[in-house]
């Protein structure tokens, strides 16, 4: 049945490219998005005829890159996949409609290399309706709703039960016919995924693949080790999962084979799945699975909350009801997930060109709707997954997108990321014993940083066996090392202040944000002219659409030699926030680091438990559990330069100093000042 499906499906495409002949608009719009169908049918049909891989590289090459050239640079400006272009040819009435389906039928791409038929047939059965409508008279606005809500609503059980269940199910996907294909030295296993490959990421597995065989060794075992450490730390049981879920950018292939091995060791199997690329799976502009080189960031921008069209209270219980049942019917396999282990890439920099009048943004009642469904999702989750029973890891490295010293900066992050964890524990427990003697901690910034915060610390009531602040390595967040708390709202108050930050895969310039009694109440930046798309832009991406967000961690990065790599090679900015917290006090907008997990006791290696796991946010779970988490966490870093002072502020007695004009002044610290002092770094 789903053979005939594509098939008919196939002849229908090619008939409307020999039908949608003339130069109207909606002609050209048709014929254009059915050339794009058609060349991934070409590709479906060679990737199903077998041994794809061993086709010649420059046929590889050339079906990779046709598939992604009309949303590559400058082409991206005429494509219906931009939503002014297609405002300006389409008109306002079906353009937002129209510009979602040119954008939602390239799941075809992966669903060509995976030969999924039947993810075909549906997405060749939705453009080819939407044809008919066209031609029989009847495309409007509500019959493009229609057709477009029911996919969504109808092919839930489709698309989002499969995510789940590859999610959790080892050694199958893709990705493991590449990484049984990886050769060394021919890269034509990167063409495999379907993924895109610019050179970019043909420099990059380049590059790697050169590596001294000890240098994979030491980054796939720092990336395993800390994984494990993850449990040890928590003291979660490893030894009651089975599988551990494996996420990476292409071209770092040879790291993850000696990755997979080392988990092996361990008792895990792995998972992989590539990043969703559905409107119905994705989550914004984040990349969750393996995935190759970005085509257009301003694209993915474009169309983060394609969602919009069709999410609503019905869509949103019937996606609720397929996760709960997906769950129920596979709860042994979920419930084997140890977590994931994440390799981050980072170089690029993108501020996004904004489209107020043509982007799609969702309403208020959609805002408050997710914010409904994400909590839910993640219960649902978590009885299966029990987070007192997961951790993850991650690691960053550059991509050759960071310049012409990419060489030298990747040499040195790995220096970044295998830094003396232990030596690390030491210093950052010398910060803990100063900080546990104060009632709040005060950060003024200097020059032209506006920062003056004062945050709030939780009370001891037996110092000898409690502690405010985690002492954290090389263990989930790679590399070391940072001090963390929840702070306590009620009186952590003032604005912060930064100017420049990377920030989700978005630059801020002039970020500011003001707090009163632990929650955001102002905000604002420089990155466009008109202060409402300022404040849009904040609300959008890091207060998630809400109204507000809590203070949910104040932490003193310590890496001060990620510091002095970032300023030796002018890459601050470039910097990911998994880098950029440790270098320098962050302060995190959204859920706590212990959230769904507060009741678990946590313990330094000191012995000492760690007491300020909670907040008055996450305190409202035992009233009303919806209102307690944000389902977000975002990092912002204030540089050693821009700090004036740092300061503990005690009841009675002196304000003790931890830093002082950008380098550490207490005693057991100064080590840390070494990479800022030293210029061969």
């Amino acid at each position: 049945m789903v053979k005939e499906r594509l098939a008919l499906g196939m002849d229908k495409i090619t008939e409307i490219i020999r039908e949608a002949n003339t130069d109207m608009p909606l002609d050209t719009y048709f014929r254009q998005v059915a050339t794009f169908l058609e060349k991934t049918t070409r590709v479906y049909q060679k990737v199903n005829a077998g041994n794809y891989l061993e086709r010649d590289v420059n046929e590889l090459k050339e079906d990779n890159q046709s598939l992604y050239e009309d949303i590559r640079g400058e082409n991206y400006e005429s494509s219906f996949c931009n939503p002014d272009y297609a405002r300006e040819c389409l008109g306002e009435e079906l353009a937002s409609h129209l510009c979602f389906l040119a954008a939602e039928v390239r799941i075809a791409i992966p669903s060509a290399y995976e030969g999924q038929e039947e993810y075909l047939a549906i997405i060749y059965e939705l453009f080819t309706l939407v044809y008919t409508l066209y031609r029989q008279g009847e495309l409007t606005k509500k019959s493009l709703q229609q057709a477009i809500y029911w996919h969504a609503s109808d092919y839930l059980d489709v698309f989002l039960a499969d995510r789940l269940i590859a999610g959790a199910t080892p050694e199958s996907g893709i990705a493991f016919t590449v990484l049984k294909a990886y050769q060394k030295d021919d890269l034509r296993y990167l063409y495999g995924y379907g993924e895109y490959v610019g050179e970019e990421q043909l420099a990059l597995a380049t590059f790697i693949n050169q590596l001294p065989e000890e240098t994979i060794t030491k980054m796939a075992s720092v990336f395993t080790e800390g994984y494990r450490l993850g449990f040890v730390a928590t003291g979660k049981d490893l030894s009651i999962k089975g599988t551990v879920s494996l996420r990476f950018v292409l071209g770092f292939e040879r790291v993850i084979i000696k990755a997979i091995a080392n988990f092996k060791e361990m008792g895990l199997k792995p998972v992989i799945q590539r990043a969703a690329s559905s409107a119905l799976l994705k989550q914004g502009m984040s990349k969750v699975g393996v995935y190759g080189g970005i085509v257009n960031k301003q694209f993915d921008y474009d169309h983060r909350f394609d969602q919009g069209l069709f999410f609503d209270k019905k869509y949103v219980q019937r996606k609720l009801e397929v996760m709960q049942t997906t769950f129920e019917h596979h709860g042994d396999l979920q419930r084997l997930l140890a977590g994931p282990a994440v390799i981050e890439v980072f170089g690029e920099e993108f501020t996004p060109l904004k489209k107020k009048e043509s982007s799609l943004a969702y309403t208020k009642e959609q805002e408050e709707l997710l914010q409904t469904y994400e909590m839910k999702a993640a219960s649902i989750q978590n009885t299966y997954i029990p987070r007192e029973e997961r951790s993850f890891t991650i690691v960053a490295y550059p991509t050759p997108e960071i310049g012409p010293e990419f060489a030298e900066i990747f040499a040195d992050v790995i220096k970044i990321n295998t830094l003396d964890y232990q030596l690390y524990q030491k210093v950052q427990q010398s910060l803990i014993d100063a900080l546990d003697t104060g009632e709040a901690v005060r950060i003024i910034g200097s020059g032209d940083n506006q920062t003056d915060l004062t945050v709030n610390l939780w009370k001891l009531k037996d110092p000898q066996r409690e502690t405010i602040f985690e002492n954290c390595v090389a263990d989930v967040n790679i590399p070391v090392g940072e001090v963390f708390t929840s702070p306590v709202l009620a009186g952590t108050s003032g604005v912060l202040h930064v100017s420049q930050v990377y920030l989700n895969e978005l630059q801020f310039e002039n970020l500011k944000i003001t707090l009163t009694d632990g929650m955001v109440t102002d905000y604002t930046c420089t990155n466009f002219d008109s202060e409402s798309e300022n404040r849009q832009y904040i609300k959008e991406n890091i207060l998630y659409n809400r109204e507000t967000l809590p203070l949910g961690e104040f932490a003193i990065g310590t890496n001060t030699l990620a510091y002095a790599v970032a300023r030796k090679y002018g890459i601050e900015d470039k910097f990911p926030i998994l880098i950029a917290e440790k270098m320098g006090p962050h302060f995190a907008l959204g859920d706590t680091c212990y959230s769904w997990s507060e009741e678990i006791p946590v313990y330094n290696p000191d012995g000492k438990e760690i007491v300020a796991r909670d907040n008055a946010c996450s305190l409202l779970r035992k009233e009303d559990v919806q209102k307690a988490y944000f389902n977000c966490h975002t990092d912002i870093t204030i540089p050693y330069d821009e700090i004036g002072s740092l300061a503990v502020v005690r009841a009675e007695g002196e304000d003790v100093l931890l830093i002082k004009d950008g380098v550490f002044v207490y005693p057991g610290t100064e080590i840390l000042n070494e990479p800022l002092m030293n210029k061969e770094v």
